[in-house]
């Protein structure tokens, strides 16, 4: 297995949807493979200095290495969040140049970057989004790809068709689609749904990852990423 593309942005339809279960196993299927990877997690927010966060989260059940540039206490959009605490963000071409040099390190085969709630989530005061943040890589001769992270049940089907068309506009590029948490009696609604998100991802289907995953052992995290996810 290896990376589609050195960059692979994780985002959502939704905030609280597994984004960061899903980059670790992401990033514990490349590793398992070969693949050198660092996670990177541009703003951070909703918690104190000190608190463990989303990239302490997947540096716990991976062992890549992590960084977060940014840490704001409120649990808001990273521009309402800055704005409220009297804190001035770096802009999305600022945090693109700090990827790109990870890229060129030498040090990495891939470096995933998740972000904060959907694809369209404003990251700095300018209205930078984390599209934004691809199309500055792809400017720099980065290439950059997007996992998408999806809900099962009710409400996903129109949530990410809006998301891939989103994506479409921009031209940037989809790697997949992954559902962040699976029950395992899934109703009657997630049922359906998962092959009708199937369809919406063509053939960049990425997989499935069970309900409380984040609950396993780090070791078994691991070993079980491989076989929830295809790259």
């Amino acid at each position: 297995m290896s990376s589609p593309c050195p960059v692979i942005c994780i985002s959502g339809t939704d905030t609280e949807i597994g984004k960061t279960i899903a980059t670790a196993a992401i990033a514990a299927a490349l590793t398992g493979h070969g693949q050198r990877v660092v996670a990177v997690k541009p703003t951070q927010t909703g918690l104190a200095p000190g608190e463990p966060g989303d990239a302490d989260e997947v540096a716990r059940l991976t062992d890549v290495d992590v960084r977060e540039y940014v840490r704001l206490p409120e649990p808001l959009a990273p521009d309402i969040a800055a704005r409220r605490a009297g804190v001035s963000l770096p802009t999305v071409a600022e945090h693109a140049a700090r990827v790109a040099d990870l890229t060129r390190s030498g040090e990495y085969d891939v470096v995933l970057v998740e972000g904060a709630g959907g694809l369209l989530v404003r990251l700095d005061a300018d209205g930078g989004t984390l599209a934004d943040l691809a199309t500055a890589l792809g400017r720099d001769g980065v290439r950059a790809g997007f996992a998408i992270v999806v809900r099962a049940g009710l409400g996903t089907l129109n949530h990410t068709a809006l998301t891939l068309e989103a994506l479409e506009a921009r031209g940037l590029d989809l790697v997949g689609l992954i559902v962040g948490s699976l029950s395992e009696t899934p109703d009657l609604a997630a049922e359906t749904n998962l092959d009708q998100l199937r369809d919406l991802a063509d053939d960049r289907w990425i997989g499935t990852i069970p309900a409380g995953a984040s609950r396993l052992e780090p070791r078994v995290f691991r070993r079980a990423a491989a076989d929830w996810l295809v790259l």
